[in-house]
């Protein structure tokens, strides 16, 4: 059985440590993680907002966030010992004459390394980070992590990468993005990697296409204002679908060291076919979701939750990428990602060719399809071609060969963002985005907004609550024989 191994003493400042992710993932995580023995009792949390408040009213913010993540099985002896490690300073870190004196006494002198999460929005990475710098806290193995998305094209990607990179080393900076930290999402190195029954199919000879999927049943609420800035395409291609596109399509690496595996999936970006304006509006989608019914409760459109009630930002955007070397020649990469669907699920199918001679002729059912679920109930399945039992002739039927992680493993594993912290601790790169990532991606993704400007690719929309999106999206597939894979049909 795996065990959870303690990390060394560390201490861990959280910039915006009051705000929506501190309490919706990183103190919960954190909790979780002590109380699996992972985090040592002389460790420090501090959270730093413009917020008022003092140590104990930060403790009662942080055992709001944790009861509201375990619910019943919230641990009051295991919070009683949590919460002395949480402290809290009352300040604004983008301002030069601020007094970080406050911050200096919580975290002490000792040699152990500090760590700066900066879950505030990114406009601000490099004003933290060079007071960070003038405080005299960037020093020895101090360590920030940055949360997408880095920028919101290549040109502030760069001036962010250059900004922190300043003040910190390129290996002590840590862009997270938490998809990586999934069990499944990191399976795939073992998966591919380390059974000989799927490497040497991993080409263009033996897959016809892969499908990649990020579908949500939310729509952007209170976060309609940064939304309407970003969409879909800044919001979840430009990082987590290009980065589960990197690890599907990726050579293998020489080992599992965090460069290693990082140079890799800069080969891949490097290799995404540039996205043309005259091929624009035949390779992708892009749509806003109106209104419609969710979960059997009715809700408002998209352009009904802004101010002004007008956009041209989208909630959906399906693509047809190409991945232009050897391996993957001619084999299309479909990825899509949505608002306010049916339900909210992320997989990646990757779709084998069809059998060269049908010799089962009718009766012979569909080719075998891997798919990786990442969410909600990560798993991994392989859909074989089997006989139906029983007379009336020859029936063959394709099932799946199941692996659930809930079924296989019955014991809590940490999530995504339990995983990287302590990584992070560690000083594990190897899930987190080198530079080169960052900025290679943007370069693809301005190239494909500048082509949808010069296109004038339409705006469609789909009624919420759809499992596909808009009709024009599985046109998409369609037009080239295939469609996307759906609740298993």
């Amino acid at each position: 059985m795996a065990k959870f191994i303690p990390v060394e003493t560390f201490d861990l400042v959280i910039f915006g440590g009051t705000g929506d992710l501190s309490q919706r993932k990183l103190i919960p995580a954190l909790y979780h993680r002590f109380l699996d023995g992972q985090i040592p009792e002389d460790s420090r949390l501090v959270g730093v907002s413009r917020t008022e408040m003092d140590d104990k009213e930060f403790r009662a913010f942080a055992r709001k966030a944790c009861k509201a993540s375990t619910g019943s099985d919230f641990d009051e002896e295991g919070w009683k010992a949590f919460e002395a490690l949480l402290h809290y300073v009352a300040m604004d870190a983008t301002k030069p004459d601020e007094d970080w004196s406050d911050l200096k006494v919580k975290l002490g002198d000792d040699d152990r390394p500090a760590i700066f999460y900066l879950a505030v929005t990114p406009k601000i990475y490099v004003p933290i980070c060079e007071a960070i710098g003038a405080s005299g806290l960037a020093d020895g193995d101090a360590r920030v992590v940055l949360e997408k998305p880095i920028g919101t094209d290549l040109e502030s990607a760069k001036a962010i990468n250059a900004g922190v990179g300043a003040v910190f080393s390129e290996d002590r900076i840590y862009r997270i993005d938490h998809y990586l930290g999934k069990e499944t999402v990191q399976n795939l190195l073992v998966l591919r990697f380390g059974n000989t029954l799927f490497e040497p199919l991993w080409n263009r000879t033996a897959i016809d296409h892969i499908q990649i999927t990020v579908s949500e049943n939310v729509g952007v609420g209170d976060r309609a204002g940064y939304y309407d800035t970003a969409g879909a395409v800044r919001d979840m291609v430009q990082n987590h679908l290009l980065q589960l596109l990197c690890l599907i399509a990726m050579e293998p690496p020489n080992s599992i060291e965090a460069d290693e595996i990082r140079t890799e999936k800069i080969k891949v970006l490097n290799a995404l076919r540039p996205v043309e304006a005259k091929c624009v509006g035949k390779d992708s989608v892009r749509a806003q979701y109106g209104p419609g019914t969710v979960e059997g409760k009715q809700v408002k459109g998209y352009l009904e939750e802004l101010e002004d009630g007008e956009s041209g930002t989208e909630t959906f955007v399906a693509l047809k990428a190409w991945v232009d070397n050897w391996r993957w020649a001619r084999v299309p990469f479909y990825l899509r990602t949505g608002k306010r669907m049916r339900s909210r699920h992320s997989e990646i199918v990757v779709q084998f060719r069809e059998a060269p001679h049908a010799m089962f002729g009718e009766a012979q059912a569909h080719s075998n399809r891997l798919i990786i679920r990442l969410q909600p109930d990560e798993g991994v399945q392989l859909y074989v071609q089997i006989k139906e039992p029983g007379p009336g002739g020859l029936r063959v039927q394709s099932l799946p060969l199941n692996l659930s992680y809930a079924e296989s493993f019955q014991v809590r594993y940490p999530d995504a963002y339990e995983r990287l912290l302590m990584d992070v601790v560690r000083g594990n790169l190897a899930l987190f985005m080198r530079r080169e990532e960052v900025e290679e991606a943007w370069e693809w993704v301005d190239g494909l907004l500048d082509a949808w400007a010069d296109a004038k690719v339409p705006m469609y929309t789909y009624a919420a609550g759809l499992e596909d999106g808009p009709v024009e999206s599985r046109m998409l597939l369609r037009e080239d024989g295939r469609d996307w894979w759906s609740n298993g049909k």
